[in-house]
C-alpha cells in the first residue's frame, strides 16, 4: 500500500447503510436517491452525511455529527456530500474521518459509490467538481420515501440570483429544471405505490423552465401534474419566491387538491433591507400577493422566511418585519437570527450587535407564535382531512400538526373534526378514513 493511503483496520461490526440528512427538503430527496443507489452499489457498512451550509451553525452541526459517527462506528465508511462539501471543500477534506468526499453532483451518480475500499488515496477520496459546469438536472426515479408518508419531487436546482446573505448557489450551481414529462412519470411511480401527498421541491422553484424549451412557468407544471394524475389526491408545494409567481400557479390555486398553505421566501418587511439583500421584491409586491392569492383561495394559510438583525437593520426597519406578519397575515414563521456566512458580501457590511439581534429575533418568534395561536383557534370545529403520519399524528390541508383519537395507518387520509389544541398542536376526532 502506497504511502499516501490510509489504512484503518478491518471492520468487524457491520451496520445498514445509513444517509443522515440536513438542512431542505430537497436534501431529503436526494438522500433517497443517495440510499438506492448505495444499496445497488454493493456497498454495506456505510454512513452517508447530506450536509447543509445554509448557516455557520449548520456547518457546525454537520462536522460534529460526523465526528462523533466515526467514535460510535469506527469501523464504519464515512461518505460526506452535499452543499457542506461543495462549498467547504478543504475543511472537509482535512477530517480524518471521512472517507470519502463527494460533491452535489457526484452524489447523485450510482457510480460514484463502486467500488470503494477503505485506503485510498487522497485525491481518490475527493471528488468535487466545479458546480458551475453543471447544466442540467436529471430526474433520479425513486419508489418511495423511507420514513416519509409524503414524497419530495425535485423539480429545479440552483440558482441564478445573488442575495447578499445566501451562499447556496456556490453548493447547488445555476439553475435548471427537470423536464415536465420526466416529473409526472416520477409522481405517477409514486402514487401507484401508494403516495398520498407529493411536494415539490428545488432551490429556486419558481425559476422553473427558464432553461427548458419554450420556457414553461412553474405554474404550468403544476397545472400539468394536477391534470395528468388525476389519482394524486394532494400536491403541496415547498417554498417560493412570491414575487416570480405566474399566472398559471395563481390559476391553480383554485383546484382543491394543491394544498391551500404556500411557505415564502420574504426575508425582510423593509424595502432599504430587500435591496441590500438584493431580493427581487419589495414590501407592498409581498402584500399583494397574498392578497392576490386569498381572492382565489380564501382559506390559503401563509408562512414565511424572516431574517433578525440582517446588517444595518435598524428599529424602525425591525418594526416593518413585525408589522409584515399582520399584513400579510403570516400564520407559520421560521425566524433566523442573522449569521454572518463566510464569502458572502452580507458578511462584509456593518453588523448589528448579537444581543440586539437576539432580542429582536425573540420579538418576531413571539409574535409569529401569536398568529399560529390564532389560526389554531379558528381550525375548531372544523372539518379536515388528516394525513397519518405516525400511529395517532399527521398533518392538515394547511400543514397543521394534528392528534388524532385513535391510531390510524400511516399514509393514509383520514377525514377528522378539530375538537381543540394542546400547544402547537390540534386535537380532532376521527370521522372516517379516506379511500387510498
Amino acid at each position: 500500500m502506497s504511502e499516501n493511503k490510509r489504512q484503518l483496520p478491518a471492520a468487524k461490526n457491520f451496520i445498514e447503510n445509513q444517509v443522515v440528512t440536513f438542512g431542505c427538503r430537497l436534501n431529503a430527496y436526494e438522500s433517497q436517491v443517495i440510499k438506492d443507489n448505495l444499496d445497488k452499489s454493493g456497498m454495506d457498512n456505510s454512513i452517508v452525511f447530506n450536509t447543509c451550509a445554509v448557516t455557520n451553525e449548520a456547518s457546525r452541526q454537520a462536522r460534529q455529527a460526523i465526528r462523533k459517527a466515526k467514535r460510535d462506528n469506527p469501523n464504519a465508511r464515512i461518505i460526506v456530500t452535499g452543499c457542506g462539501a461543495q462549498i467547504e471543500t478543504e475543511t472537509y477534506a482535512k477530517m480524518p474521518e471521512i472517507d470519502l468526499l463527494l460533491g452535489n453532483d457526484e452524489k447523485m451518480h450510482a457510480k460514484s459509490y463502486k467500488g470503494l475500499d477503505f485506503g485510498i488515496s487522497q485525491e481518490e477520496r475527493v471528488k468535487v467538481n466545479d458546480i458551475m459546469s453543471v447544466k442540467e438536472t436529471a430526474n433520479h426515479l425513486i419508489s418511495g420515501m423511507n420514513e416519509h408518508t409524503r414524497a419530495f419531487i425535485q423539480v429545479q436546482n440552483g440558482c441564478d440570483h445573488r442575495c447578499t446573505f445566501c451562499i447556496i448557489p456556490y453548493g447547488r450551481g445555476v439553475s435548471r429544471s427537470v423536464p415536465a414529462g420526466e416529473v409526472i412519470n416520477q409522481i405517477k411511480t409514486l402514487v401507484n405505490n401508494g403516495y398520498q401527498e407529493v411536494v415539490l421541491t428545488g432551490v429556486d422553484i419558481t425559476s422553473y423552465g427558464s432553461d427548458l424549451p419554450g420556457r414553461p412557468p412553474f405554474g404550468n407544471l403544476v397545472q400539468r401534474i394536477l391534470r395528468m394524475v388525476p389519482d394524486l389526491p394532494r400536491l403541496r408545494i415547498s417554498s417560493i419566491d412570491s414575487v416570480e409567481a405566474d399566472a398559471d400557479l395563481m390559476d391553480a390555486l383554485s383546484n382543491s387538491r394543491l394544498m391551500p398553505s404556500l411557505h415564502l421566501s420574504l426575508q425582510h418587511g423593509d424595502n432599504m433591507i430587500l435591496k441590500r439583500m438584493k431580493r427581487r421584491h419589495l414590501r407592498d409586491d409581498a402584500i399583494k400577493f397574498c392578497e392576490d392569492a386569498r381572492k382565489i383561495r380564501p382559506d390559503i394559510v401563509f408562512g414565511a422566511d424572516i431574517i433578525a438583525g440582517f446588517p444595518t437593520e435598524t428599529d424602525a426597519m425591525f418594526a416593518n418585519s413585525l408589522s409584515l406578519i399582520d399584513q400579510c397575515q403570516l400564520t407559520n414563521l421560521h425566524v433566523f437570527p442573522f449569521s454572518a456566512r463566510i464569502g458572502t458580501p452580507a458578511a462584509k457590511m456593518p453588523q448589528v450587535a448579537g444581543d440586539v439581534i437576539k432580542q429582536r429575533a425573540k420579538k418576531l418568534r413571539q409574535k409569529a407564535k401569536a398568529a399560529f395561536n390564532q389560526h389554531l383557534k379558528t381550525e375548531q370545529g372544523g372539518i379536515r382531512h388528516i394525513l397519518v403520519e405516525n400511529n395517532n399524528q399527521g398533518r392538515t390541508e394547511y400543514f397543521t400538526a394534528v392528534s388524532l383519537d385513535k391510531p390510524s395507518q400511516a399514509g393514509h387520509i383520514v377525514k377528522a373534526q378539530i375538537i381543540g389544541q394542546d400547544n402547537n398542536m390540534l386535537l380532532a376526532t376521527a370521522i372516517a378514513q379516506m379511500d387510498r
